[in-house]
């Protein structure tokens, strides 16, 4: 039990970076922009108790690991965040900063680590320790979890930020059609996702983010 625990440990701690940064980079923006909501809070900590959600970062990772899935998903509690205050402060483009503020961190994650792993490839597999096979584990799994939720996350479904951030452009450019139609259409946005993950439409609609990690890891 302990080799497993050992193995999946940088699996782990990559999903945990990409979650809770992920949702700090939310308030933290907010706070750039007047909103105190989430630093009042202590959701502006990299503590992990202060984000964990029992649902998304317990419940439902530690089923795919013991079911054995090769593939880890979850979510972080999300940051309170007051978006009138941004609002008043930042307009609708500062709304969108807020909203896309997880999605940069994830994608700046990945430009990180895939240059490090391409630095990491300088050193022959023959040399690989225990350490240096830890680190690669973890460069590699950052990649992918990060590339995969922030590809998610773009999606304009309701409640993911994709569909925030389309929400206040519309509002910005005075589309408010769209407006009404995206409030319409969060009570349903849960169930949507739950079509889109669990029918072989997934398999397409993930496709261009799996062609992309294939490069960088190739």
């Amino acid at each position: 039990m302990m080799e497993i625990i050992i193995e999946k440990a940088p699996i782990i701690l990559a999903f945990l970076i990409a979650i809770i940064g992920h949702e700090i980079m939310h308030g933290y923006s907010a706070y750039k922009l007047g909103d105190n909501t989430a630093k009042a809070l202590g959701r502006l900590s990299i503590n992990p108790l202060k984000h964990i959600d029992p649902i998304g970062s317990l419940l439902v990772p530690s089923l795919l690991f013991a079911s054995g899935a090769n593939f880890l998903f979850g979510w972080a509690k999300p940051v309170p965040i007051n978006m009138h205050t941004v609002m008043k402060n930042g307009g609708e483009n500062g709304a969108i900063k807020v909203s896309l503020a997880g999605i940069a961190f994830n994608f700046s994650l990945v430009a990180v680590f895939s240059l490090i792993y391409l630095l990491l490839g300088a050193i022959p597999e023959d040399n690989h320790d225990a350490l240096t096979s830890f680190i690669v584990m973890f460069v590699v799994y950052s990649i992918i979890i990060n590339a995969i939720l922030g590809f998610f996350n773009l999606w304009p479904v309701p409640p993911l930020d994709g569909s925030q951030a389309l929400k206040y452009f519309a509002m910005k450019h005075k589309w408010y059609n769209l407006v009404v139609w995206m409030n319409k259409l969060a009570p349903y946005g849960f169930f949507i996702l739950i079509a889109l993950i669990a029918t072989p439409l997934s398999k397409y609609l993930f496709a261009p983010i799996y062609w992309l990690i294939s490069k960088l890891l190739s």
